[in-house]
């Protein structure tokens, strides 16, 4: 595991949009630099309340039964884990845990934790905590087992102690002592250190989860109902600790004066609820808020002009065109192969994606391990498109249903729409015309994801941490309705890389799994958008993160 540059200033530079000297600074993984900073006080009249628009409430306070990003910006600040990122990265650096060794061929991991660490609660962070945490993942119950509740573990993890041990990564954990832990897997999984730096797998306090009822979850999968722990009683670690939760109007959150590491200026946090976007960039100009996130690409250069601070994340994601293999034309490869000569995503970037946005060849950022130049890259060409139409038995096209969302803007696709048009009529222009499915957000993706009943669809995902498993093996790893894609031996080789004990060898499979996949065309990968943030100009220090790992106690203010 290498562990080096832990911290690393992240400047903004004539490439990206800001044109204010604002530093993209601080270190997720290495928060006690500065230790027992004094706040804003100390700064001279700083006001050390941040305000921060949130597109809606969070989903859960208890990041275990989260998945969405505003309940991740969220306990971010409250939680941490044994693991963090590497500042400006998305790579695993040490957190709650110093360090780790790996044992027994990569099925054993020793962790060596921070001493000295209290949760919110004042109760002691040590061995037996880290492994009530595991224990209490392993142990989930009924909906707490569904994709809709426990979703990163059931995804990751793959079993439990009462279903599907069979497929289960965890074994157990033990506490060799109050500052080293032992966990065991029951196979090598070379993505369980990176893995362990998702908000979801975060340490919380076992006496307040227990005080709270944390587990006592009912409802359904589609409809959970969020223990009195979720709702207003988190405990964890971090900087920041829970104040109020005001349902559909803002979260605060105020200084952990017991923080172990550096507590910043920053003494309250308001999460304001703005659901609308432009309601978003109304409140930024009025100097209600401090920030926002996902600003629109149409609102870049306003915001610029009018001396805000506007700074981008590297993209860790990707957008892509999602194809139904299960309909008859599509089904075949040269079609596949087709629309993806047909799509100029130049073009398209340029037209209707914001400054900094890089072409994507394959569904992995160039970042991440197993990327390689070595794949068919579909350059834009018409007449090779045509001509594989002809071969597949269609030189005059044919008609197939286009499915894309409305009312909502993604990190990976800030305006559907326009982003909609633009392929429909390149894809019309080598004979594949659409029937336009606008739907909304709310319904899309449970409708485009849970079913085969579709032609071409818009989707994209942001990854979570630095592992290809975390990208292709999300997408491709079993028959899904989204894709409609059945292959046997891309699925066994995907599910064989996950289960390789050596990185480097691991790093090799993926590259060939890539190839693979890019000559099969399950999706057409697009494009790897940049995702922009917008200040007020007192904010002249913030921790971008390509993974949001974003904690405010590193935030500097000027006033």
């Amino acid at each position: 595991m290498t562990r080096k540059g832990m911290r690393r200033g992240l400047t903004v530079a004539a490439t990206t949009v800001a044109v204010s000297a604002l530093l993209l600074s601080g270190c997720a993984s290495k928060r006690d630099e500065g230790t027992g900073g004094s706040g804003g006080s100390a700064e001279g009249n700083v006001n050390s309340t941040f305000s921060f628009a949130a597109s809606s409430d969070p989903k859960s306070l208890d990041p275990a039964f989260a998945s969405d990003g505003e309940s991740f910006r969220v306990s971010r600040q409250i939680f941490e884990g044994l693991v963090g990122t590497k500042a400006g990265t998305a790579d695993p650096a040490p957190l709650l845990a110093e360090s780790w060794e790996e044992s027994s061929k990569g099925t054993v991991y020793d962790f060596k934790l921070k001493t000295g660490v209290k949760f919110q609660d004042g109760t002691a962070f040590d061995a037996k905590a880290v492994c009530a945490n595991f224990d209490r993942w392993y142990n989930f119950k009924g909906i707490q087992q569904s994709e809709g509740v426990g979703y990163y573990y059931k995804s990751l993890f793959q079993g439990y102690a009462d279903k599907d041990t069979d497929k289960a990564v965890y074994k157990s954990c033990e506490a060799a002592g109050d500052s080293e832990a032992k966990v065991t897997l029951t196979r090598p999984w070379v993505g369980f250190i990176p893995a362990l730096s998702l908000p979801a797998f975060a340490m919380q306090s076992p006496e307040a989860m227990k005080k709270y009822k944390a587990d006592e979850t009912s409802g359904s999968a589609d409809a959970p109902k969020l223990s009195q722990y979720a709702l207003g009683n988190p405990v964890g670690t971090g900087p920041f600790k829970f104040s109020e939760w005001k349902n559909g109007d803002h979260i605060t959150l105020e200084r952990n004066a017991d923080y172990w590491g550096d507590k910043g200026q920053i003494e309250k946090i308001i999460f304001r609820v703005i659901a609308d976007a432009p309601a978003r960039k109304q409140a930024l100009e009025a100097k209600e808020i401090d920030g926002y996130d996902l600003v629109g690409p149409a609102d870049l250069k306003v915001l610029k002009d009018a001396g805000f601070n506007l700074i981008n994340r590297d993209p860790f994601n990707v957008l892509y065109l999602g194809i139904n293999s299960k309909e008859k034309e599509l089904s075949n490869v040269k079609v596949r192969q087709a629309i993806s000569y047909a799509i100029d995503k130049d073009a398209l970037i340029k037209q209707v994606m914001p400054e900094g946005t890089k072409t994507a060849m394959e569904f992995i950022p160039s970042s991440v391990r197993g990327y390689t130049e070595n794949v068919e890259k579909y350059e834009y060409n018409v007449e090779k498109a045509k001509e594989l139409l002809k071969e597949a038995g269609y030189p005059d096209g044919f008609k197939t249903t286009f499915y894309y969302p409305t009312d909502v803007s993604r990190p990976y696709m800030p305006t559907p729409a326009d982003t909609f048009t633009n392929i429909s009529q390149q894809l019309d222009a080598v004979g594949i015309k659409v029937e336009a499915k606008p739907m909304k957000w709310t319904e899309y993706t449970s409708y485009v994801q849970g079913n085969d009943k579709h032609g071409l669809h818009m989707l994209g995902w942001t990854g979570d941490y630095n592992d290809p498993d975390n990208f292709v093996g999300v997408f491709f790893n079993g028959e899904k309705p989204e894709f409609g894609f059945d292959n046997a031996e891309l699925f066994k080789n995907l599910e064989d890389a996950r289960q390789m004990s050596d990185q480097g060898a691991q790093t090799k499979k993926y590259e060939e799994i890539m190839k693979q996949i890019s000559d099969l065309v399950p999706a057409v990968p697009l494009a790897h958008p940049v995702p922009t943030l917008a200040f007020n100009e007192r904010v002249t220090t913030y921790p971008a993160s390509p993974v949001q790992d974003e904690v405010y106690n590193q935030i500097k203010l000027s006033k």
